[in-house]
């Protein structure tokens, strides 16, 4: 399988499931390793852990991950020096592994009293060439669905033109997208249902509103507003946008925003 594969040392292809994206504060609930060998060799772990911590149910929806499903299995530190000893000296592959798998990496070893270090290791990372190998500008999406260069790329007139043509091909391509300016706008939405506002500075945890960046991840608005109104008034003086400013400064004045049933949600409940 790894004839075109030039190996050195083995290489650690591995995914990590967890209760959510904030390493400092969510947790591993699943890893799964392929260790590709220089002679072409594999092998295959997939390992299941307790998180010490409820699975909000935004994760589960996306990995199928309950507190039933890992409630006995080990935790993190259980497995820390089996699974370090195991991917020591090798190098490492994934997809967005920089942006996700090995921050939660990091954090999970450290707590758990190892220094797992990336600086000596090859990191490749297959999201990254996929973006190399097709580039998300207009005038790439132009040649894509158009077939043709795009002329007076960068002009508004030429851009705004190209970009409907964009649409236009995108159908022709895609059958199944829907034909609806809702349904493409919820096609299109990478934001996922747990955003509450547009840069993601807020997100949902259950029907609660938490900060999801910085030193306060995981902390409820409803908390800050109560024990820690000085970092909320930071944010409203400061170079957030305007929506986040807004939630920040409601919250200081009680108000917080209420979550959406959503209409599958409404139908469960009925």
């Amino acid at each position: 399988m790894s004839n075109e594969l030039k190996l050195e040392r083995p290489l650690v292809v591995f995914d990590i499931e967890s209760t959510g994206i904030m390493p400092q504060r969510d947790r591993i609930v699943e890893i799964a390793v392929l260790k590709v060998f220089p002679d072409g060799r594999t092998q295959n772990t997939v390992r299941r852990l307790n998180p010490e911590m409820p699975i909000p149910p935004g994760a589960t929806a996306v990995h199928g991950i309950t507190d039933d499903d890992v409630k006995e299995c080990p935790v993190f530190s259980l497995i820390a020096e089996k699974l370090f000893n195991y991917i020591n000296g090798c190098d490492l592959c994934g997809y967005n592994i920089t942006g996700f798998d090995i921050p939660m990496l990091e954090a999970e070893f450290k707590r758990a009293g190892f220094e797992f270090k990336v600086d000596d290791r090859k990191v490749v990372d297959v999201y990254n060439i996929f973006c190399k190998l097709y580039p998300r500008t207009l005038s790439a999406a132009y040649e894509f669905f158009c077939g043709k260069e795009l002329e007076g790329a960068h002009g508004a007139a030429a851009d705004t033109a190209a970009t409907f043509e964009v649409l236009l091909g995108q159908f022709a391509k895609h059958p199944e997208l829907p034909r609806d300016p809702g349904g493409l706008a919820e096609f299109g939405d990478l934001l996922g249902a747990d955003a509450v506002d547009r840069t993601r500075r807020f997100k949902w945890s259950g029907d609660e509103v938490v900060v999801n960046f910085g030193k306060n991840a995981g902390r409820t608005l409803k908390e800050l507003a109560a024990n820690d109104p000085g970092f909320l008034r930071w944010i409203v003086r400061s170079d957030f946008s305007e929506e986040v400013k807004s939630i920040a400064n409601d919250a200081l004045l009680g108000k917080f925003p209420v979550r959406k049933t959503t209409q599958n949600e409404s139908q469960s409940e009925s």
